[in-house]
């Protein structure tokens, strides 16, 4: 929620297109309508921000500000909207109906700027919303699709240990919270995988544990932190209460006490079949049929998710790997092949035509 210079950025670039662009309340975000027909509204959605992260990358595009860098390729989505956006422009007269570009903010937070879109109307009267992600694993020129799942859910798990503190010579005396800590680390993952089914492929992940400023003495609070992922909605509604079930049953004889704060991220991506279609449709015939290809689901979360709840649309995955460079995302040296930009725009641009056209004809 800081892209203000981005938002302005893409705003004035869609006015110079004469366009008119409206920005969302708090100042970043942007929402613009293409055509003025009175048929169906296809959306395109980009993420504008980026992660506190330090961009190492020497390249002419190397983020400006310290600390901060598009290590997702939400620069790559907002060009490739933007892009579509000013193709689009150009027959606006005669489209079918209205297209919409929405540039989000917030993507990385939990539980995402799509609420704020939502909110705002982003989605009002939209038929179908759709994006592309890049990729680092297919090759440029490459798109991948998937009907139903693409991504999985993903949660932030907080848990606090309390107990009386004391010296670690006498523990029996105290309540030895980073043994109840590791217990819960290892009994909770383990615990879990026995309570769901294991084809929701369940996941909880603890990346922080803090307790404790000296070796001989028993810390008085220690917090564990971490992510679950799993790749089914079942699974994602039943994890809160499971939780609390195996924590409350591993640390009750331990003695210490417990708070368990469960933040809900968000829901998996689940991809519309007849958008996905249309899609794939429009990329064979903007790209050729060899470009498209089927994906996999990923375990990452994308809060593309919350539009999906809504409206039926596809999230599709953009090839961007270069051949000198096999970095994942969310790293500080991720980088693309930039002739990927063109291949989302035409993809993009295409797609918005294929579903108003075949919304005109239902």
């Amino acid at each position: 929620r800081a892209e203000f210079d981005t938002t302005a950025l893409v705003a004035d670039r869609l006015r110079v297109a004469g366009l008119t662009p409206r920005v969302f309340s708090a100042g970043t975000g942007v929402v613009c309508d293409i055509g003025t027909g009175p048929g169906p509204v296809v959306a395109l959605r980009a993420d504008l921000d980026a992660l506190p992260i330090r961009d190492d990358k020497d390249v002419p595009y190397r983020s400006t500000r310290e600390g901060v860098c598009h290590a997702c390729g939400h620069d790559v989505h907002t060009t490739v909207v933007l892009g579509a956006a000013l193709s689009l422009a150009q027959q606006a007269s005669s489209l079918p109906g209205r297209v919409r570009v929405i540039f989000q903010p917030a993507e990385e937070l939990t539980p995402g700027g799509a609420l704020t879109v939502i909110e705002e109307g982003g989605l009002d009267d939209v038929g179908a919303i759709f994006a592309v992600h890049c990729d680092p694993r297919l090759d440029t020129g490459q798109v991948g699709t998937r009907p139903g799942p693409i991504t999985a859910a993903a949660d932030q798990v907080d848990i606090v240990l309390t107990g009386p503190g004391g010296h670690t010579a006498r523990p029996h005396l105290s309540v030895d919270l980073v043994y109840a800590a590791a217990r819960v680390i290892t009994d909770l993952t383990a615990g879990l995988s026995r309570l769901v089914d294991p084809r929701a492929g369940l996941t909880l992940v603890f990346g922080a544990v803090h307790g404790g400023s000296a070796s001989n003495a028993i810390p008085e609070r220690v917090q564990i932190s971490g992510t679950l992922r799993v790749l089914t909605r079942d699974g994602w509604l039943a994890a809160p209460e499971l939780i609390e079930r195996v924590v409350a049953g591993t640390l009750g004889p331990l003695g210490a006490s417990w708070k368990i704060d469960y933040q809900r991220g968000v829901p998996p991506v689940v991809n519309d079949p007849g958008a996905t279609a249309v899609i794939a449709r429009a990329g064979a015939t903007a790209l050729g049929p060899a470009a498209m290809v089927a994906t996999e689901q990923s375990m990452g979360g994308e809060d593309f998710a919350w539009y999906l709840d809504r409206v039926p649309g596809s999230l599709a995955r953009l090839g961007t790997r270069r051949a000198d460079q096999s970095l994942d995302l969310h790293s500080g040296r991720f980088d693309v092949d930039e002739r990927s930009i063109a291949v989302g725009v035409r993809l993009l641009h295409q797609t918005a035509l294929e579903y108003l056209r075949d919304a005109q004809t239902r």
